[in-house]
C-alpha cells in the first residue's frame, strides 16, 4: 500500500521542521521517498537491497519452514538478551566516567506480534543515563508508518531520561513529528550537548546513509569543539571512514542485524551493508574511532532469528 499524500497538518509540521534542518533537506527526503514508492508499485523493477526485494521474502520464509528451522527462529526472535559494552575514550571528562547509554535499534515493529511485549520485559530492570534509538521503526520501506508510530508511542513511558534518535531506511521523515510530539528527539544530522556534573560530551545524529544517503557531517559535526569528545549515531556501519576522519571518538549503529540469521558460530550469510564484515556486528575500531554495531531488537524480511539473538545494548563509557 502506498503512502498517502501528507495532510495539510503533516505538511504545516515539516514546515517547522525545515526552520530546523534547512527546507532543501526536508524536500529532498519526501522526494526520493516518492520516488522509491513509485519504484516499488511498477511492475518488472527490483533492487539490490534485500529488503527491497520483495519477491524473496517469501522464498526464505517457505525455505525456512521446509527445514524446521521456522518456529525455533520465531522463538528466537523473543529471546532478547542484554549486551554490555564498555568504551574506553581518551580525553573523557570525569564526570562522564561510568555514564551509561542504552542503544536501542531496528525495532521494525510489526514484524511479529507481542515483539513490544517482549521489548518492554527487558527493559524493566535495565538502568542508565541516556537512551539512543538508531533507526529501522516499520517493518516495510515504504506504505504506512502509523502504526510504528504508535509503538513508539507506547514505549516512550518505559524508556528513563532523554532519548534521542535517528532515522533508518525503513523510516520516513513524515514520522518526525510525531515522534517528536511523544518525546523522542531526532537528531538530523544535527548534533547537542550533553551535560553531567558540568562537564560536557557531545552527541550528533546522521541521516541515512545506506539506501538515503542524505548523510553531512559538516552540519553534524562542524561546530563540535575540535578536542571535545563526540559520539555519532549512524543507521549503517557504512558511515565507519567518514565519521573517523570527522573527528568522532565513538559510533553507535544498526543495521545489519548481525546477519539475523547465521551459519553456527554467528557467522553472518549476508549484512547488506557495504562495509567490513568485522563490523557487522558487536564493537569494533577503525583508525582512532571506536564502534558499535547493535545487532538490532528486531526482525526484518522474516520474523525469524538463528545463530544471531536479538539485542539491547548498555555502552558504559570509561577513560581510557
Amino acid at each position: 500500500m502506498r503512502s498517502p499524500d501528507p495532510t495539510e497538518e503533516e505538511l504545516d509540521a515539516l514546515a517547522l521542521l525545515e526552520s530546523r534542518i534547512g527546507h532543501l533537506h526536508v524536500r529532498q527526503r519526501l522526494g526520493l521517498e516518492r520516488d522509491y514508492e513509485a519504484h516499488v508499485f511498477r511492475r518488472g523493477t527490483h533492487f539490490f537491497h534485500i529488503e527491497n526485494w520483495y519477491s524473496i521474502h517469501g522464498l526464505i520464509r517457505g525455505g525456512l519452514k521446509l527445514v524446521g528451522l521456522h518456529r525455533r527462529g520465531q522463538r528466537n526472535a523473543h529471546a532478547i538478551q542484554v549486551r554490555q559494552n564498555e568504551v574506553r575514550l581518551t580525553d573523557l571528562p570525569a564526570a562522564f566516567d561510568g555514564y551509561t547509554v542504552l542503544q536501542l535499534s531496528d525495532l521494525h515493529f510489526g514484524m511479529s506480534s507481542g515483539f513490544l511485549g517482549s521489548l518492554l520485559e527487558m527493559l524493566a530492570p535495565l538502568r542508565y543515563d541516556l537512551c539512543v534509538v538508531t533507526g529501522d521503526y516499520r517493518a516495510l520501506t515504504f506504505g504506512p508508518w502509523e502504526a510504528a508510530v504508535d509503538d513508539l508511542r507506547r514505549l516512550r513511558p518505559h524508556l528513563s531520561g532523554p532519548v534521542y534518535a535517528i532515522l533508518g531506511n525503513h523510516d520516513t521523515i513524515r514520522m518526525v513529528p510525531a515522534m517528536e510530539d511523544s518525546g523522542y528527539r531526532l537528531l538530523l544530522n544535527e548534533w547537542v550537548r550533553l551535560s553531567h556534573d558540568g562537564e560536557t560530551v557531545y552527541l550528533a545524529g546522521i541521516d541515512d546513509a545506506h539506501f538515503y544517503r542524505l548523510e553531512n557531517y559538516h552540519r553534524a559535526a562542524h561546530d563540535i569543539p575540535q578536542n571535545a569528545v563526540s559520539i555519532l549515531l549512524s543507521h549503517t556501519p557504512e558511515a565507519y571512514r567518514h565519521a573517523a576522519h570527522a573527528g568522532f571518538d565513538l559510533m553507535l549503529c544498526g543495521h545489519t542485524h548481525g546477519g539475523q540469521i547465521c551459519l553456527p558460530g554467528g557467522i553472518p550469510i549476508l549484512t547488506d551493508a557495504d562495509s567490513p564484515r568485522a563490523m557487522a556486528k558487536g564493537s569494533w575500531r577503525w583508525h582512532d574511532m571506536a564502534g558499535y554495531t547493535s545487532a538490532g531488537a528486531g526482525t526484518s524480511i522474516v520474523d525469524v532469528r538463528l545463530n544471531c539473538p536479538p539485542e539491547v545494548t548498555l555502552h558504559r563509557l570509561r577513560r581510557a
